[in-house]
Order: structure tokens, then sequence, then C-alpha cells
């Protein structure tokens, strides 16, 4: 039986297999593993790419959004609003360091969290705002920098699936202050292992980011301030150089197969396919329907067509199973089950389709044929 996975990282490195294997190679060679030239040109690129003055490679997107919010220094007795509805790494690096991750109910169309109830959640303690640019669907940051400008706070995008995603033609990562981005393999432009960087345009921050990431060093030994270990890894930085060179046409691609998924999958019923909202680019790291479920049994209609899907060689993934607020090490900040219940049912109504560059026509037919059968 043929399996179409969720993503094919061996199919994308084929073609430009040779370009990686000698990045990899000159690096070996140079006897430089730390830092040197491919960093320094990989950080300038994408800066470019994304139209920010200033780009610091990191170990990964969780110590992108730790640099982000340690340099502009929340901490205790800060709150930071963001989504349940996202890898807990958002949230996680917000508890971290001492301030408190406040969470707003997400919009089902988007699955980003909903505008309409930001300005509630907004209290004296506010300092930030962390929007999480889901799936590859980039938030209204129209209206967004708008809300946070009429109160004095801070933006940080979370660009971890959304690299080369635009709001009104700017690319995401270059509207907040600061764009955290993640290079994890399974990403828009991922390397062959963990990586990361931050983006802005305020020379202050940008330092203050590159020094707490070395240590709190700006000269090597003497340290200014407490900071940790988090480098881009040479041999990443000359993979991600590679790569870069491809994104805009993966990101084509995955937008093609996107298009191809909505004309096969819309005369399915019972299910609710994603858009893209006006004003946006999507750039779809996931390809994620809602598998309406009115029931209140105790088997859930989404596992069950999940488990089907499987067992056709159908591969799946579900992001995210259980939201934020319901985590156990969440509970002290004393959210309850049903006080975001659009979040809720998404969460149990979420599948992500194969979604890949490289998937054929004939795979998605495929899916397409299963899931029509799955479902009658």
């Amino acid at each position: 039986m043929k399996t179409i996975p969720p993503v094919d990282l061996v199919r994308q490195h084929k073609p430009i297999s040779e370009e990686i294997e000698t990045a990899i190679l000159d690096v070996i060679r140079s006897g430089r593993y730390i830092g040197g030239q491919p960093v320094a040109e990989f950080e300038e690129q994408f800066g470019q790419f994304v139209g920010s003055q200033y780009c610091i490679g990191c170990n990964s997107g969780t110590d992108a959004l730790l640099l982000a919010l340690r340099a502009l220094n929340i901490g205790p007795g800060d709150e930071v609003i963001t989504t349940p509805f996202t890898f807990i790494a958002t949230a996680e690096m917000v508890t971290l360091t001492g301030a408190k991750p406040v969470f707003i109910d997400i919009d089902r169309a988007t699955f980003n969290f909903d505008l309409d109830r930001l300005e509630a959640a907004i209290t004296p303690q506010t300092k930030a705002i962390i929007p999480v640019h889901l799936f590859g669907q980039p938030v209204n940051m129209t209206r967004l920098r708008e809300i946070a400008q009429k109160y004095n706070l801070y933006v940080i995008e979370d660009c971890a699936q959304a690299t080369g995603a635009m709001w009104d033609g700017e690319q995401v990562g270059n509207i907040g202050y600061i764009g955290c981005f993640s290079f994890f393999p399974t990403k828009n432009l991922g390397t062959c292992g963990d990586g990361g960087a931050v983006t802005t345009n305020d020379p202050a921050i940008a330092d203050l980011m590159r020094t707490i990431k070395e240590h709190g060093s700006r000269q090597r030994y003497y340290h200014d301030l407490v900071g940790i270990n988090s480098r881009l890894d040479t041999i990443h930085a000359a993979i991600l150089q590679v790569k870069l060179r491809y994104l805009e046409n993966w990101n084509q691609q995955r937008r093609e197969v996107a298009q191809r998924y909505h004309e096969l999958l819309e005369p399915i019923p019972g299910i609710q396919l994603p858009q893209e909202v006006t004003g946006g680019y999507h750039v779809w790291n996931q390809y994620t329907i809602l598998v309406e479920d009115s029931s209140n049994g105790s088997e859930n209609k989404r596992d069950r067509l999940r488990q089907e899907l499987q067992e056709r060689g159908i591969m799946s993934m579900i992001y995210y199973p259980i939201p934020l607020h319901l985590q156990k090490v969440y509970q002290d900040l004393g959210y309850q089950a049903g006080v975001f219940p659009v979040t809720e049912k998404a969460a149990q109504e979420v599948l992500s389709l194969p979604m890949f560059p490289d998937l054929t026509f004939e795979e998605q037919q495929d899916v397409a044929y299963a899931l029509k059968d799955c479902l009658s």
C-alpha cells in the first residue's frame, strides 16, 4: 500500500542535495563550526528577504521568542497577550521570563486569535502582544498595530509557521517590533535540525538580542548581563543559505497545492476548509480542515476519521489536541474548560492533511477520495 506522508523532506531535498552537501562540506573543510561567514551571510540575506534592517540567528524559534521578550525587558508583573491555540513555546517563553501569558479565544475561520476580543484582555499590566501567524495564515496586522499603538504595547510576531507570508504586501516579521522565526525541518524554510532567527529595525534592540544570545557578552569574556547560549550553527546557516534561494518557489507550490485541495474537497460534506483572508498572503505550512462534529458522544469523529485514513495510507497530523489554557502546566492561571469555546471546539475537530511543495495532484486525489469515502 502506498503511503502519503504529512511532509516529505527527502523528496524536497533530492533536487538540491548536491548544493546542500557542498555547503556542508565547505563548512567542515573550513574548520570553523561556530559563527563565521556563512552565519553572517545568512543573517544579511534573511534580513533582506524579510525587509528588516537587523537579523540575528539563534538556536531555535523558541529561543527567538525568549530573546525578544528579554530584550524588551518583559518580566515579573508583566502580562503578554497571545493565543491558546499554538505550540506551547509561545506561552512557555513568556512564563520563563516571569511574566504572565494571557489568552484570548480564536477565530474559527483563520485559527488565529480573535482581534474582536483583544482590547478586553488589555490591562495596566499588559506590556506586549504575541500574534501567531498559525499554519502560514497572517494575522490582520493592520488592525493589530492600531490596537497596539493605542495602548502603547510591543508586538512580537511569532512567524514560526509563516516564513514568507505577507499582510497587505509586508512580510511577516517586519510588521511588529520584533519578528521570531523557526527553522525547524518541517517549516517552510527549514534546516536539517534546529535553528531560528529574530528580526527588527531597532538597532539598540538588535544589539541587545545579539548580546543576550552570546552569554550576555559583546566582547569575549566580558559579560554585561546574564544571557544564554543560543547560536545558529554554521552548518545550519550554510544549509539555510541554499534553501532560502528556493523559498519563494516552494511557497508558491504550497499555494498551488492548497488551491487544488480547495477544488477537490469543496464538494465533500461534513468538513470545513481553510481559507485565505483578504489582505493576507498565506504560505500554507499546514492545510488544516475542520471535521465538523455536532455529537457529544465519547467517540471523536475527527479521531475516527484520522484512523481510517491512516489505514488507507493517508497520514495526517493534529495541531493541537489540547489548548494551552487546559494544559496541566497552566492550571495555575485559573482558566476553566469552556472559557474559550471556539478554541476548544477546534482542538476536537482540526486535522492537518499532507502538505508539502512536491505533493502531486494524484496524491491529492487519493486524499480526497479517501476523505469522501470515509465520511460517507
